[in-house]
């Protein structure tokens, strides 16, 4: 079985903002100033829409039989078409059961939108049966089916009132939780072309939500205790290994509850 953690990170469109609210000549961060006011007039709040973020980031844990891996798609250099490409190529490749927190909440939807803009092959994440007949009852597309677990939507009981914050939950369950930036700091950081930063803050979010699956998964009783405890000592001997400054701190900041 493959598993595939994924999460993305996001900058308004600026272009697409232009192009939507009249706003050419203004530089990047006089747009974004502008769409943030006017969503902030709309809803109370700078969030902005589905359909007007840029995917700057997508990070993914996988972890197969032989190997687990974490990282952030393409390089520093990769632009979003190809970043969106390289997503659905890995499902493609792989088939895995997909994992999220909120994917089916923002990742995703942003995800769906922006590839309307790019002739992107998506069509294995799109299969329903069509095609391929192991789809029908069980596909990528259906909220209650097992190829994408969103464990932000299934631990609410689907109740939005009981939905909780990915890096609370995770320090709860002793695990980092945020460490060092947080999605209100990603559009500074790529005004600053920092999106190294961007990809490491990527790269613990889905290090914190594979750890909560596999808390879910000792519930569920597809694993049990002893497995739990060999699957987490794994990570922490991969991030160990890995060597990166900011997986180190991650594996340090774990706490064994």
């Amino acid at each position: 079985m493959n598993v595939l953690v994924f999460d993305i990170k996001t900058v308004p469109d600026i272009d697409g903002c232009r192009r939507l609210y009249d706003l050419h000549g203004l530089a990047d961060d006089d747009v974004a100033k502008a769409v943030f006011h006017k969503r902030r007039q709309q809803v109370n709040t700078e969030v902005l829409p589905h359909h007007l973020h840029q995917v700057v980031c997508i990070s993914a844990v996988l972890r197969s039989r032989d190997q687990f891996k974490v990282w952030s798609l393409g390089d520093l250099a990769s632009d979003e078409p190809d970043l969106l490409q390289r997503f659905y190529s890995g499902i493609e490749r792989y088939s895995p059961d997909l994992v999220s927190w909120n994917g089916s909440g923002f990742d995703l939807p942003v995800i769906h939108y922006r590839s309307l803009l790019y002739p992107v092959n998506a069509a294995h994440y799109w299969e329903n049966g069509s095609s391929d007949s192991s789809f029908r009852d069980d596909n990528y597309l259906n909220r209650y089916h097992q190829r994408h677990t969103d464990l932000m939507d299934v631990l609410a009981a689907y109740s939005s009132q009981a939905n909780a914050p990915l890096d609370e939950i995770a320090s709860l369950c002793g695990f980092p939780g945020k460490m060092n930036m947080s999605c209100d700091n990603v559009w500074d950081a790529y005004l600053d072309d920092d999106i190294k930063s961007i990809r490491d803050y990527g790269e613990t979010d889905v290090l914190n939500t594979y750890l909560i699956y596999l808390n879910y998964e000792r519930n569920r009783g597809s694993i049990n205790q002893t497995q739990y405890q060999s699957e987490c000592q794994m990570v922490r001997n991969a991030l160990i290994k890995l060597g990166h400054e900011h997986l180190h701190a991650f594996e340090k900041s774990w706490i064994e509850l």
